[in-house]
């Protein structure tokens, strides 16, 4: 799919991205902005706040009907520190998705009705150049049933056109 005309705005736009998400969990935008650098610690894939707080980035992938592509949710999840630190030690390590699944706590505020935050997670680790598979523990949640059963590409303009307008 090329474009959608958005039902929020009235207009038409050119891409549908079937990829979306933040660019830091939500501790993150919590932190008073001057803070943010003497505080944490952010990267594309790691986020670090206070020395206590740990964060790695993922994707939750939700299956399109019909659709030769899948959407994805770019999310955080919280870590413990010696998963963390597990995780780090894995990073370039080939075989690395042999490892079992760690424990975390969604911390990417997504636009459900539901609230997404704390949402329970096991994060399955990938092959190198692969980001986390993120799978949603929290039965009967809106996210997880559409991670396990998918949804149509009308469901998936519905998050894109919630995403882009609020």
């Amino acid at each position: 799919m090329s474009g959608f005309d958005c039902r929020t705005c009235g207009q038409h736009h050119a891409e549908m991205p079937m990829c979306l998400g933040a660019d830091a969990p939500a501790l993150w935008y919590a932190l008073p902005e001057a803070e943010r650098a003497s505080r944490a610690f952010l990267s594309s894939d790691e986020c670090v706040i206070d020395d206590e707080h740990f964060f790695v980035r993922g994707r939750v992938v939700l299956p399109v009907d019909g659709g030769a592509d899948s959407f994805v949710w770019l999310v955080w999840v919280s870590l413990s520190a010696a998963n963390f630190q597990r995780m780090g030690e894995l990073w370039e390590t080939e075989g690395r998705e042999s490892e079992p699944p760690y424990f975390g706590w969604l911390q990417s505020a997504l636009p459900y009705d539901e609230s997404t935050l704390s949402l329970k997670t096991a994060v399955h680790t990938m092959p190198l150049g692969e980001r986390p598979a993120i799978e949603i523990q929290s039965e009967g949640h809106q996210l997880a049933l559409e991670q396990v059963h998918g949804i149509s590409m009308a469901r998936a303009q519905e998050i894109v056109e919630r995403a882009l307008h609020g």
